[in-house]
């Protein structure tokens, strides 16, 4: 069973779909349990072979507690050999739904747990409740780093699996950088703007496209009219189908503050795209060389941004030349590798883990006595 917040246009909701067509053509029966609406887009095509529960559109589903008894419920009746989690409060409510039962956990970390604005409370309670999982998988060592020594013998690390090259590039060039992610603080589309802006007097051939939709959407248009840019500038939404937007890309900029292992960079790489990232924590340097396969540049230096796209945007050999050694070297990253590993994983636990265990330790105590917490008070 696996278990997400939802199954729109992200990072986590395309390697699940990978996984889930692995797991079926491998003999397996899976599950994937979503909390969002029924009448929501997948848009990671699933194998029509698993089932798929909807558990936004239930009565009653708020808060945790809803959410903790409609997944604890769920996974009573189909009763499956293991819960796999996504994404850091899905994992807690994973933590919590399983607690006392004979199941396997394996909690599934997709960003950066050190930059993410939770809840002091939730912080706790991921620490205590992340005991409960056998399996804690990171996308790039440097993730190991945010849990503490007694997590440590449970933490495995696997990159996601970069699907090949499906969406042709333009023939013709385009004179586009690309930018594709969710409108947040996070992915720093306001960094981004501000350094195409610097440059953009220099190039009135070059245009840029964000690619996403979220809640900073009003905020960045309004960037976009400060800067004059409302003509150079588009935030394009999300693509009809995923990738599409390669189609159009001559260069990739990621500008985000931080990540976990950002796919959308790990595609335009693929492609064999020019690109661009800022060194964040992380992800990023785990997949450029710089100079090599990739600029990198201060995580927090607009001006850095922006003389590293000048670089790419005036310069047609080294953007060819970076965006083949970027297609070599993410052959590394192919479903056919990291999924092979997801299978050891599933049939060797690495963890001690927790599940099916009669003893009521100290921390068994006080993992129960959160949950009600959680639970009863949110």
């Amino acid at each position: 069973m696996i278990v997400t917040a939802g199954l729109g246009a992200g990072g986590a909701e395309q390697v699940i779909a990978q996984l889930a067509h692995h797991l079926i053509e491998s003999g397996h029966e899976v599950d994937v349990v979503a909390f969002d609406m029924q009448e929501e887009r997948v848009y990671h095509a699933l194998p029509v072979a698993c089932r798929v529960f909807r558990l936004g559109g239930r009565s009653g589903l708020t808060g945790i507690a809803g959410r903790v008894m409609a997944l604890r419920g769920l996974v009573a009746r189909r009763r499956p050999d293991v819960v796999l989690s996504f994404l850091t409060k899905i994992n807690l409510i994973a933590a919590l739904a399983v607690q006392g039962l004979d199941i396997r956990l394996i909690c599934a970390e997709r960003n950066n747990p050190e930059r993410q604005q939770l809840h002091p409370l939730w912080n706790r309670a991921l620490s205590v409740f992340y005991r409960r999982a056998d399996t804690i998988i990171c996308q790039t060592e440097g993730v190991r780093r945010c849990f503490g020594p007694s997590l440590h013998d449970r933490l495995v690390t696997i990159p996601n699996p970069v699907p090949g090259p499906d969406v042709a590039r333009s023939i013709q060039p385009t004179r586009t950088v690309c930018a594709v992610g969710r409108l947040t603080y996070q992915k720093g589309f306001d960094r981004l703007i501000d350094a195409f802006a610097q440059l953009a007097p220099a190039h009135p051939e070059w245009r840029l496209a964000i690619w996403g939709e979220g809640p900073d959407r009003a905020t960045l248009e309004a960037r976009i009219h400060e800067k004059g840019m409302h003509d150079r500038i588009r935030l394009r939404g999300v693509s009809e189908r995923p990738r599409t937007w390669v189609h159009e890309a001559e260069v990739f900029a990621l500008s985000s503050r931080y990540e976990g292992f950002p796919n959308a960079l790990a595609e335009a790489m693929s492609v064999g795209l020019a690109v661009v990232a800022t060194q964040c924590d992380f992800g990023p340097e785990d997949l450029i060389r710089d100079g090599q396969t990739g600029l990198l540049v201060g995580e927090e230096s607009p001006a850095a941004l922006a003389a590293a796209l000048e670089r790419l945007l005036s310069d047609a050999d080294l953007r060819r030349s970076l965006g083949e050694a970027a297609a070599r070297s993410m052959l590394r990253f192919r479903p056919a590798y990291v999924l092979r590993r997801w299978d050891e994983v599933l049939e060797h636990p690495p963890g001690h883990g927790l599940a099916g265990s009669t003893r009521r330790g100290k921390s068994e105590q006080v993992r129960a006595g959160l949950a009600r917490t959680l639970v009863g008070g949110e």
